[in-house]
């Protein structure tokens, strides 16, 4: 781990000296260091773990997260680059048909080469040639670089919230239940609040990204919409509450459920949310700092 850590430090000693003197720069060395510092609490056997096909390894995330880069931007950009290994291309690649084939997501956990440590200089490569690119980018592909800068930020900071969500499913299944990180505080969660309905009145609504800011194509073109009447409750379903739905037979009950969703729940043997688990009478919930007693007021999750 000592060797990983220091892999990613020296990245950093070389973002902080060559990527200065704009917005893109800056934007760019921010979010790359952040996935860095998601990653920096795991052990090294930790990276390559993918304990379902739906999950990805971490060190898979650091180097797709990189691909995108290199694939969008250096090649097409950046006169003379030179790739850090041409079957990456390959293995990084996730669902961008157009722009090659792609290594089978389901077994991207029996990749122990490249090893974690070529991965980490895998980043600092890219990072580097990214900083020359952004030095040197001329006045004709500014624009759509700077865009695409954009696009691939954003993009990496979907992949560190996967990070977290993959990290804490891989690690959960193993029976020691370890910590992502041992030092996250407990919840800070106030007392419940009485829950209401609130009416909404309908009617025609705007929805959608409307503004000159970033946004993924999903998010637009804003239109209109049609409403009727509803409720709304005046804030999320609490443990507690689940806990209600659990005590009445809630996993045993098909009114409860749609026809799918009943289907499910029989097959997977669900009998409370993702996580959970009783020890002595009491509902504990594994989280990215360790197994924490179920707090009653917390929103309820993993259903």
């Amino acid at each position: 781990m000592t060797h990983i850590g220091g892999a990613i430090q020296d990245q950093h000693t070389t973002l902080g000296q060559v990527l200065t003197g704009s917005t893109a720069v800056e934007r760019y060395a921010t979010v790359r260091r952040q996935s860095e510092a998601l990653a920096r609490p795991l052990a090294l056997d930790d990276y390559s773990l993918q304990a379902m096909p739906e999950t990805s390894p971490a060190k898979w995330h650091l180097a797709h997260t990189t691909w995108f880069f290199e694939t969008f931007l250096l090649k097409p950009y950046l006169l003379h680059y030179q790739e850090f290994h041409v079957q990456f291309a390959v293995l990084f690649n996730s669902y961008y048909n157009d722009v090659g084939l792609q290594f089978p997501r389901a077994q991207r956990g029996l990749l122990s080469r490249p090893t974690t440590d070529e991965v980490i200089r895998y980043r600092a490569h890219v990072d580097n040639a990214m900083a020359a690119l952004l030095a040197t980018a001329d006045d004709a592909n500014r624009s759509a670089i700077e865009t695409r800068v954009a696009l691939g930020c954003n993009h990496e900071e979907q992949h560190q919230e996967l990070f977290l969500t993959d990290i804490k499913y891989n690690l959960a299944i193993n029976p020691l239940k370890p910590a992502y990180r041992d030092d996250l505080p407990a919840s800070a969660a106030a007392t419940g609040a009485a829950l209401t309905w609130l009416a909404q009145a309908g009617g025609e609504h705007a929805i959608g990204h409307g503004a000159d800011t970033f946004a993924f194509d999903n998010e637009t073109p804003r239109h209109r919409v049609l409403l009727t009447p509803h409720t709304i409750a005046s804030r999320l379903v609490t443990n507690g509450e689940y806990l209600e739905f659990m005590h009445a037979d809630g996993y045993r009950r098909a009114e409860f459920w749609l026809s799918d969703g009943w289907n499910t729940a029989r097959e997977r043997q669900w009998h409370a949310p993702l996580y959970w688990e009783q020890r002595d009478g009491r509902w504990w919930s594994y989280t990215l700092g360790g197994m924490r007693p179920v707090h009653e007021h917390e929103p309820v999750c993993h259903i």
